[in-house]
């Protein structure tokens, strides 16, 4: 990774430029090479023409921004995991799982166990890939107080025996998977990879959006890269804070901003962005579901996956594909119990 001393190799970037672009999180030539030049201006507090020339440079270094051949693209998508949701019916109906460099979306009513999905992947993705995971950390944004240590604590022991023990394996653990101390050490491993943060409002969350990009640069060659970023709820204080048409095109100028920021982070670092979102009635559906997804065009075209999750009899959710570029649409039934989701 690129520090400060590397950055000074760029056109018109002096000792205490690239230390304005540390600290706001442009710690690398890839991550430069994919902003903006106004973002860039405002950051580094050069002129536009300036950031249009370093980003040019950037990219030159970094190698990207330039047209591929189809087989160059092929290779490249070679690189993206799938992290399993551990459902069968599920996983195949997403053709292996949630793919990393995207953004999924999962919406639904209140109640339907969107957090419980978000807290689920949480688990699975620190998981050996061989059991479903990308041996991989995770960074969950909670803007509504949903996140609970309790619950990953339930998910992961309810996970089968041998996962369990391929998990402490992985982690070098001893003694066995009915050992309490042995999994009080494995918990203990599994919370300190979840780096959770609490958003206060939409202007924080879209800071911590920034952060995020910091803590994946972090711990990129470690042993537990990040591979999963979850924001639950992606659109609550923006809906809370931004009311009335007169207020509409504010609030999806800077949800536009947010969304980028997390695909960034998902595509400079092999990550999988999971992203929650409430729903609203539409009066105008005659027949049919009457909900549908907030956010609107925005988070509908930047969204490359979109799954939607309803209510059924007891403790059975509809888990339907509503959206994907190289998938058909799709219903799979999976159950939220105590002990996580589990197949039908």
């Amino acid at each position: 990774m690129a520090g400060p001393a590397d950055l000074e190799n760029l056109p018109g970037v002096g000792p205490a430029t690239a230390e304005k672009l540390k600290e706001n999180g442009y710690e690398s030539y890839q991550g430069i090479a994919v902003a903006s030049p106004a973002e860039l201006s405002n950051t580094a507090d050069v002129g536009e023409s300036t950031a249009h020339d370093i980003i040019q440079a950037a990219r030159e270094a970094a190698d990207i921004g330039g047209f591929e051949t189809g087989s160059q693209v092929l290779q490249r998508r070679e690189r993206i995991g799938k992290l399993e949701w551990l459902i069968p019916e599920v996983d195949e109906m997403l053709g292996g799982g949630v793919e990393t460099q995207s953004i999924t979306e999962v919406y639904g009513e209140f109640g339907a166990g969107k957090s419980q999905i978000t807290h689920q992947l949480s688990v699975n993705v620190q998981l050996p890939p061989e059991q479903g995971g990308l041996g991989g950390s995770v960074i969950f944004i909670d803007s509504e107080d949903t996140f609970r240590p309790e619950r990953i604590e339930e998910m992961l022991f309810g996970l089968e025996d041998d996962v369990l023990q391929a998990a402490m394996d992985q982690r070098e653990i001893e003694g066995s998977i009915d050992d309490e101390e042995a999994r009080d050490e494995l918990l203990q491993s599994f919370l300190d990879k979840i780096h959770v943060a609490k958003a206060f409002n939409s202007n924080h969350q879209i800071l911590l959006a920034e952060k995020a990009q910091e803590i994946a640069s972090e711990y990129e060659d470690s042993e537990f890269p990040v591979r999963l970023l979850c924001v639950d709820s992606l659109t609550a204080h923006f809906r809370a804070e931004y009311v009335g048409r007169g207020e509409l095109a504010n609030r999806q100028q800077k949800l536009n901003k947010h969304l980028h920021d997390l695909d960034r982070v998902g595509n400079l670092y092999n990550a999988a962005v999971v992203v929650t979102n409430q729903v609203q009635s539409n009066p105008d559906a005659f027949f049919g579901d009457p909900t549908k997804p907030i956010g609107g065009n925005i988070l509908g075209h930047k969204s490359t996956f979109r799954m939607y999750l309803r209510k059924s009899k007891g403790n059975k959710r509809i888990v339907k594909l509503v959206d994907a570029p190289n998938l058909p649409d799709g219903e799979a039934v999976m159950r939220v119990t105590g002990e996580g989701l589990k197949p039908e």
